[in-house]
């Protein structure tokens, strides 16, 4: 399904409520989200419901995400984010499995076991909005992307591919938010306006889970300590 279709003006307008933000990390331009407050962040759905729950996997906090034939809901925070100061976007998730015989450029097949949006929309201008949907996808080659299906405004970026190797394996993704906003939009934004999370599977009408763990916003690619 066209997440979000209308990007994030199909959102309901939140307030970020206490416990819903990123922590700050003194004396580094870094915001983290933890999985805790992830799982706090407000719920929309589209078709059904996908399950999100907090959980500890492998020692790890995180909030494991059940998709069952016909759901599709999400996670979404409405929060300014200002790019200048934290561009880079780094997070870890994993899935037990994908989808298969799924054309994931078709309306039928746009259904990702794990999706992270990062979007941006204009207060006065929303015809102007844009989004960047990062997905665990099922078929389409790690590195490809492609416009979304049901939205011209949202570009879809495969981060990962296929099953997972070994079994459900913890993957670290690291983007630039700014060169990924030029590459696929032609333009830079200031801030994002929205983050979100998302599992889903009420076109091709399969399951997975998924697992998200902490969101981190940073002002270079150097990996921290977690």
């Amino acid at each position: 399904m066209g997440r979000w279709r209308e990007t994030s003006s199909r959102l309901p307008a939140a307030l970020v409520a206490l416990g819903l933000g990123a922590l700050s990390v003194p004396g580094q331009a870094e915001r983290v989200f933890p999985a805790e407050a992830i799982a706090r962040w407000e719920h929309h759905s589209f078709t059904g419901e996908t399950d999100y729950e907090l959980v500890t996997v492998d020692g790890r906090r995180a909030v494991r995400a059940t998709c069952n034939g016909d759901s599709a809901s999400g996670l979404y925070l409405e929060e300014p984010i200002d790019l200048s100061e934290t561009p880079i976007i780094e997070w870890r998730w994993r899935v037990d499995s994908v989808y298969s015989d799924i054309n994931e450029q078709s309306q039928e097949g746009d259904d990702f076991p794990a999706r992270i949006y990062a979007v941006h929309e204009p207060t006065w201008l929303r015809w102007k909005t844009r989004a960047l949907n990062y997905v665990w996808a099922s078929g389409e080659p790690e590195g490809s992307s492609w416009q979304n299906p049901f939205q011209s405004r949202a570009r879809m970026v495969a981060v990962n591919s296929g099953p997972p190797e070994d079994g459900a394996q913890w993957q670290t993704v690291t983007r630039d938010l700014r060169a990924d906003f030029r590459r696929h939009h032609g333009e830079v934004p200031e801030e994002l306006t929205a983050l979100a999370i998302m599992t889903d599977c009420d076109n091709h009408g399969g399951s997975t889970r998924a697992w998200y763990g902490r969101i981190r916003l940073k002002s270079s690619d150097e990996r921290f300590a977690d």
